[in-house]
């Protein structure tokens, strides 16, 4: 006859769910870990830049800008933006690639336009955390 293990010695099978807001911190953390200070200090301004300017206008820029190769992080840090977006609303944007995302947005009612770019204050709010954290 088996005995039944005490509550404390069996194992935790559940999975805990992330809060959107630790969703967002993980994956700024993840991104960062690559990393230097240029990307940190680009992190920091990128907001700023998207509330002058707008979202599409700043993603072109930062497109522009990264295929420099002394300004690559500026294209890096706009592909996490772009992926970070593209896993919060597949439904809406098919791909993080540039071009299509560009197409996207483009075509993107009002309403859900604004809800991205809300969405990327949000995840950039955590990634200039977690980049600076780790840069310094």
């Amino acid at each position: 006859m088996a005995t039944a293990q005490p509550m404390a010695a069996r194992p935790q099978t559940r999975m805990v769910r992330l809060t959107l807001e630790q969703e967002r911190a993980q994956h700024a953390w993840d991104r960062s870990a690559r990393y230097g200070e240029a990307h940190a200090k680009f992190a920091k301004g990128l907001p700023a830049l998207i509330m002058n300017s707008g979202l599409m206008q700043v993603l072109a820029f930062c497109e522009e800008k990264g295929r420099k190769e002394s300004q690559r992080h500026v294209g890096e840090v706009a592909t996490d933006l772009r992926a970070w977006l593209h896993s919060r609303f597949p439904d809406k944007i098919a791909s993080a690639e540039f071009e299509s995302f560009m197409n996207a947005l483009m075509s993107a009612d009002p309403r859900s336009y604004q809800a991205i770019t809300a969405e990327a204050f949000a995840w950039l709010r955590w990634l200039r955390q977690m980049a600076s954290a780790r840069v310094g």
